[in-house]
């Protein structure tokens, strides 16, 4: 297995741990990690039950789709940027 599945895998498990720690099913914390997507994102999430130990399933979903909110913003920035270095690439090979 290499190294980026894995720590997939251990960023899913220990989110789906944390949220079966605040009583919730497994299956939400199988659902909020499919949803994020990203070990990055899952271990904010997981960072975020810790330390609010939210006592809603809505509060818990609030806070899934403010990340992935996130993580789409700064998709939109990094190819922002990319595409502005290549527009002054041409600009400058003129």
């Amino acid at each position: 297995m290499n190294n980026n599945k894995t720590e997939w895998i251990i960023a899913k498990n220990n989110l789906i741990e944390a949220i079966e720690s605040l009583g919730y099913p497994r299956e939400f914390g199988e659902i909020i990690s499919k949803n994020l997507g990203s070990p990055r994102a899952m271990n904010q999430m997981k960072s975020y039950l810790v330390n609010v130990r939210p006592e809603s399933e809505e509060l818990i979903v609030d806070e899934m789709l403010a990340i992935c909110s996130d993580v789409a913003r700064w998709k939109e920035k990094k190819e922002s940027i990319e595409a502005n270095a290549r527009y002054n690439e041409y600009l400058n090979s003129r």
